[in-house]
């Protein structure tokens, strides 16, 4: 992409023409925001770093950003922090996943199609966050989702016909397996509502996964959540034999070295249950390294080219996860909107690991993960002394903050530094 393509996208969007007429002021005229946006790498601009145009399979697909992006640079563009701002556009420039959730089948449908269509004109292969699951988050802050078991199929066979035979990645349902309605207490005594979870996931499977170009991917959580143990039976009851594999660290922040090794130990449990063994004999991600690896050799016979594949959000884990400061807080709710995180690696399908498919951004940098109140009364988050956006909003403070703590850096130098 060049500087003038990166440059083109802030003043020719309908919702900041409308509301800002004005011209640059001197200090930021357009020649030097066009030359502090220089330093925005063509990887983090465009697609995944991986070289020459290659077919569909070899880039991912960059959707159209929040416009509030666009709003936030040129915002710091014309106060003169042009490094900021070229930043913001290099993050949201990146490719990340398109999220559907409240649409109608229809909505969906149509979405769906025309995001393939655009992915395969530019020979990338789009990643969708299905998230529309009845009950999805417990009804916490991205609660939500289809009313019934039936509404939910037939808006997974909406998304179906939507994709067609176009190449496409499906992270399917976040926190779904990870957090069950028997988690929360959401459930009757009989499980209904859990049995219905599975029922829905594995309809989506079915659904999906024959699809020509679909790959789909099942919840795992993140590697502080679900030991391998606890979470490769509920992988397994889903259908996780009959798709491509699973996701962790979906919109959390545990590290590149915790989630590829979470990665490596759920698919080598899942294979070693699948020969008949027990998922309780597995190895989990607490075990010393090297025990873990001994057992691994020794236990796991299922061929690499059987065991199940994953991928990994690295949007926002360029830190690893935030650590509270002890006692403060009741409910640290250290994964809601937590200070001083960065942007992890960049979005790309080449892992050098058979088993690791990508390293994606799931989550939307940039989009809040809610009110965070942190045990308090709030309305305030009380480790930012703000008012979080609610959940999906855009949170400039963290955008920023994501920017500037990049790891590796989203340009050649740290915004702001």
């Amino acid at each position: 992409m060049s500087v003038l393509s990166v440059l083109s996208v802030l003043p020719s969007r309908r919702a900041l023409s409308m509301r800002r007429r004005t011209a640059l002021p001197p200090l930021v005229s357009a020649a030097a925001l066009a030359a502090a946006l220089l330093t925005v790498p063509a990887a983090a601009a465009g697609h995944t770093g991986d070289g020459a145009a290659r077919p569909s399979a070899a880039r991912l697909y960059t959707p159209p950003a929040n416009p509030a992006a666009y709003d936030q640079a040129l915002d710091l563009a014309r106060s003169g922090r042009l490094a900021d701002a070229a930043g913001i556009v290099a993050m949201a420039h990146t490719p990340q996943a398109v999220w559907y959730g409240d649409q109608s089948p229809a909505e969906v449908e149509e979405s769906a199609r025309r995001t393939v269509r655009d992915a395969a004109r530019k020979r990338t292969t789009p990643v969708f966050a299905l998230y529309n699951v009845p009950g999805r988050d417990c009804s916490n802050y991205s609660g939500g989702g289809a009313s019934t078991t039936a509404e939910y199929k037939e808006w997974i066979d909406a998304v179906a016909r939507g994709i067609g035979d176009r190449p496409a990645m499906v992270v399917l349902e976040p926190d779904s397996l990870a957090l069950l309605p028997a988690d929360c207490g959401q459930d009757d005594a009989q499980g209904t509502k859990t049995a219905a979870r599975y029922d829905e996931v594995r309809y989506a499977v079915d659904s999906l996964e024959p699809l020509a170009g679909t790959k789909v991917y099942l919840d795992t959580g993140h590697p502080g959540w679900h030991g391998v143990e606890s979470i490769v039976p509920r992988l397994l009851r889903a259908g996780v034999g009959e798709a491509t594999g699973f996701f962790t660290n979906a919109s959390n922040y545990r590290t590149e070295e915790d989630s590829h090794w979470y990665g490596t130990l759920i698919s080598s449990c899942i294979g070693y249950v699948q020969d008949g063994g027990e998922a309780a004999a597995c190895p989990n991600q607490y075990w010393p390294r090297a025990d873990a690896e001994t057992w691994l050799k020794e236990n796991v016979t299922t061929p690499l080219g059987e065991r199940k594949h994953f991928v990994t959000d690295t949007s926002r884990n360029g830190l690893g996860p935030w650590t509270p400061p002890p006692g403060k807080y009741t409910d640290a709710q250290d994964w809601c909107n937590p200070p001083g995180r960065g942007l992890g690696d960049r979005p790309t399908l080449n892992t050098g690991d058979p088993l690791y498919d990508a390293k994606l951004w799931i989550k939307i940098p940039g989009e809040s993960d809610g009110l965070c109140l942190r045990g308090t009364q709030g309305p305030e988050d009380p480790e930012r002394g703000m008012v979080d956006p609610a959940a999906g909003g855009w949170f400039p403070e963290q955008a920023l903050e994501l920017v500037r703590l990049a790891e590796p850096p989203i340009l050649g130098h740290r915004p702001g530094n």
